[in-house]
């Protein structure tokens, strides 16, 4: 009792102090919160009139529900936001733990100076964590790609199945789960965003007349285009780019349609064997490989 009522106002006085700093702290990691989810906010709508300013600079209708691409841009700022609200607590309470360590009477200038120490060896040994998280935090910033998309991020190709501040794991064609650190990710072909291209290249016989030819492609594409069941999912009507190879006894003609994002592979299935079709019932022959009479891979007879 003799030291509790020689130190009582010391002791009322710290733990007053304790009070203040925790206090202090909610009311800030609260106010970091709200400033985060206000950014969050600001960066969804920023995003999508920025997408909607492309849209209408490009002279594309772009026909890709607005509402599934505001939600994509949600989910992205709701993960950044959660980030960078979880930083802000440990810096925030880990200040007021130091603080507060410092009313009991003790020396925090070792502990400060060994934190220091600990981080930068932390630092060096582990930098490609470092580059994992920060190369994922501009990933997400900048919106390269999301869960769902098609990518190619050089060996891995395939479907994005989630995407974390470290690592993103892709399901390529033959079923294969690719974990590919986002540090070692030089460089990201997106096959989803905005719109997509497919491509099929017509392989027509030397000696067809090209004229007519175009002809019956430019019916067949057009009847494809007019299709109810292929219609929704097309951006600009296919149209022939032209003459794109001579050789082997062929003349490669170009077809191209503008798609929904996606839609792409499936699209080109259906244009091909549509196409296909149409050349059959009018007669017009498609090439065939010309083997050399003698040496390797020449025809052999009987």
């Amino acid at each position: 009792m003799e030291w509790f009522e020689a130190n009582s106002t010391a002791f009322v006085s710290g733990l007053i102090n304790i009070v203040i700093i925790v206090v202090v702290a909610l009311v800030l990691r609260a106010i970091v919160g709200r400033v985060v989810d206000q950014l969050a906010r600001r960066m969804v709508n920023s995003r999508e009139r920025i997408d909607k300013a492309k849209t209408r600079a490009a002279s594309r209708v772009v026909k890709q529900s607005e509402e599934s691409r505001g939600e994509r841009q949600r989910q992205r700022a709701g993960t950044i936001a959660s980030v960078l609200k979880s930083v802000a607590s440990f810096v925030i309470f880990g200040i007021a733990f130091v603080t507060i360590l410092g009313q009991f009477g003790i020396n925090i200038g070792p502990i400060i100076a060994s934190a220091g120490v600990l981080g930068l060896a932390i630092g060096f040994g582990a930098q490609s964590l470092v580059q994992d998280f920060l190369s994922g935090m501009f990933m997400m910033v900048e919106d390269q790609y999301g869960v769902g998309d098609v990518i190619d991020v050089g060996d891995a190709v395939g479907t994005v199945e989630a995407v974390t501040l470290r690592i993103t794991k892709i399901r390529d064609l033959n079923g294969g789960l690719w974990h590919v650190r986002n540090g070692e990710i030089m460089r990201v072909c997106n096959m989803n965003q905005d719109w997509a291209n497919a491509v099929v290249e017509l392989p027509l016989d030397y000696t067809v007349n090209l004229d007519q030819a175009k002809a019956v492609i430019q019916r067949s594409i057009d009847e494809f285009a007019d299709n109810p069941e292929f219609a929704p999912k097309i951006i600009e009507r296919p149209n022939i780019s032209g003459v794109v190879g001579i050789g082997n006894g062929a003349v490669t003609v170009r077809v191209m349609v503008t798609t929904q994002p996606g839609d792409q592979w499936a699209m080109g299935r259906e244009l091909r064997g549509h196409l296909k079709g149409s050349l059959d019932a009018a007669g017009v022959r498609v090439a065939y490989p010309l083997l050399p009479a003698a040496g390797p891979g020449a025809a052999q007879s009987g």
